[in-house]
């Protein structure tokens, strides 16, 4: 007796790839808002506020040069 898979079978596997691949792209999406947020909040810290978080100007102007995709 043989036995094959028919195609139903197989299609389940496929949208599960495209669900991981859109909940990554997702999750990308979502980390490169938080990095342009934060660092759009940083720029607008005054030296006094600054000190307060511990940061000095040349670590902000380090982290204010790195595009949003970058962590």
């Amino acid at each position: 007796m043989e036995r094959t898979l028919s195609p139903s079978a197989a299609q389940p596997t496929l949208p599960q790839k495209k669900t991981n691949w859109a909940l990554r792209l997702v999750a990308v999406i979502v980390v490169w808002r938080r990095n342009a947020r934060t660092r759009k909040q940083l720029a607008r810290l005054d030296d006094r506020q600054l000190a307060d978080a511990g940061i000095c100007p040349c670590e902000r102007e380090m982290e204010l040069e790195k595009p949003f995709w970058r962590e």
